[in-house]
């Protein structure tokens, strides 16, 4: 598959259907295998402009565990940004000493703009409210994992869908394959129009809700998002809001045996710890497949696998 060799992963949609699944299969090989010392004599950049727990420590452990090398910053404040160096000359420079980019900035569009700067690929781990790739193949390939298919699901998207970027990168990757979605969430975060009209371009049949209890017998997968204070002009709207999308033990009573329940993380409150414990709770596991997703994007964009 040389398709991916030397070339960014910036948005969704820069791969095909087919190249997801290949990264998919790669990253079940590396889950048996983690360790393989394919990233020996390579250097890898890790960009945070923006701060990130899971997915920089994720792309990390995934460049350690193939016996590669990480240079970079998780915070820009004590870098030559803060003394006003362009995001232009940062990532040329940087390109000089590594031989990928891996960068979260909160602009949108700002990875796009890298990947045509960098002398070496590009990979967005997040660029503001616009997309997050290397998540989405992780909630795919988590998907498959606990569905062993990804055609003909049924998946009930929960919590932020005007803002989520993980939501919006999921959406365009499961339209690939045959996919009923639910879309739940309050008025003010709700599903962008032209996500809709995308769907419907596709034939792919979709529904909105505005609550949450009792409709979740019929969900495959349910994948739940934060709902953000920031995004409220109204404090009130809030509070009666983010209790409205709380995802407990309770509610998955009569859910199908193979529903599983995924969130991209931070959780704040949406899923309470009584769900936890539950075989239908695999937000932690999914967390690690990011690291073997990971591992697959980064040694097929490199033309090591």
């Amino acid at each position: 598959m040389h398709s991916m060799k030397n070339k960014s992963l910036v948005s969704i949609t820069d791969f095909s259907k087919e190249e997801y699944l290949r990264i998919l299969d790669l990253a079940g090989e590396f889950e048996r295998k983690p360790g393989q010392p394919l990233l020996q004599g390579y250097i890898v950049a890790t960009l945070f402009f923006e701060p990130s727990t899971r997915t920089r420590l994720s792309f990390e452990s995934a460049v350690n565990r193939l016996g590669g090398k990480i240079i970079g910053f998780s915070d820009s404040a004590n870098t030559s940004v803060s003394k006003g160096e362009t995001l232009n000359d940062t990532i040329k420079i940087v390109s000089n000493y590594c031989d990928l980019i891996v960068m979260r900035h909160p602009l949108e569009g700002s990875a796009r703009y890298a990947s045509e700067v960098s002398g070496v690929p590009v990979i967005n781990a997040g660029d503001g409210a616009n997309q997050h790739p290397s998540q989405t193949l992780l909630d795919l390939y988590s998907i498959k994992k606990t569905q062993g298919r990804l055609d003909n699901l049924c998946i009930y998207l929960v919590g932020d869908l005007k803002y989520g970027r993980t939501v919006h990168s999921l959406i365009m990757a499961m339209s690939k394959f045959n996919t009923t979605f639910h879309f739940i969430s309050p008025e003010e975060l709700k599903i962008p129009n032209e996500y809709k009209i995308y769907l419907d371009s596709l034939g792919l049949k979709y529904f909105e809700h505005s609550d949450f209890t009792d409709i979740i017998d019929e969900a495959d997968i349910v994948y739940m998002t934060r709902v953000q204070k920031e995004r409220f002009s109204d404090p009130i709207e809030y509070e009666k809001t983010k209790n409205a999308y709380v995802l407990r033990a309770d509610m998955l009573k009569k859910s199908k045996p193979n529903m599983r329940i995924l969130h991209p993380l931070p959780r704040v409150n949406e899923i309470h710890t009584d769900v936890d414990p539950s075989e239908k709770a695999y937000y932690f596991t999914q967390a690690l497949n990011g690291v073997y997703t990971r591992q697959a994007i980064i040694t097929s964009i490199l033309g090591l696998k």
